[in-house]
């Protein structure tokens, strides 16, 4: 049949199907689907709330690159001031 392995709990096709048996009989086929939507909606908020935190710990992130970028760029000359740091010993020289 499938050879089929849960890698975290390796559990195979075989034992699926015994956890299904027993799910089966324990609760009945009346119970069955309500199960079912409680398992999924558990399964949605489990993954809605790790990305979540994903997004939470992605935007502290961010903020912390800005923050030690941001004297980076302070204490980097540009262009700008590059350019005027020249004029003004151009203009030093030009006087002596």
């Amino acid at each position: 049949m499938f050879n089929f392995q849960l890698l975290f709990f390796d559990i195979s096709t075989g034992e699926i199907m015994i956890i299904l048996l027993m799910v089966f009989l324990v609760f009945g086929p009346g119970k069955i689907p309500e199960l079912s939507k409680k398992i999924g909606r558990g399964i949605y908020e489990i993954k809605r709330a790790s990305n979540e935190i994903k997004r939470e710990i992605d935007t502290e992130i961010r903020k912390m690159e800005r923050d030690i970028d941001q004297p980076l760029k302070e204490t980097t000359p540009n262009k700008k001031t590059i350019d005027s740091k020249k004029n003004q010993e151009k203009e030093e020289a030009k006087s002596k």
